[in-house]
């Protein structure tokens, strides 16, 4: 997921999204444990995709804070 993209979602939408995207790496990593997967960069991109969303979140909740 891009940036652009990230940003333009809401507060609410992201953190829901921050939650499913966490869920799907669980699965991800539990299936990669049992079994070989087939892509297993999957795993790291979701990983980044993770860590771009809460830093926008924190973004924004610092901007709320200096308001």
């Amino acid at each position: 997921m891009k940036t652009s993209e990230i940003r333009e979602l809401s507060t609410k939408e992201l953190q829901e999204r921050i939650d499913a995207e966490k869920s799907m790496l669980t699965k991800l990593r539990i299936n990669h444990a049992v079994t070989p997967l087939e892509n297993p960069m999957k795993i790291r991109h979701t990983r980044r995709d993770i860590a771009r969303m809460a830093t926008e979140l924190s973004m924004r909740e610092l901007s709320d804070i200096k308001k």
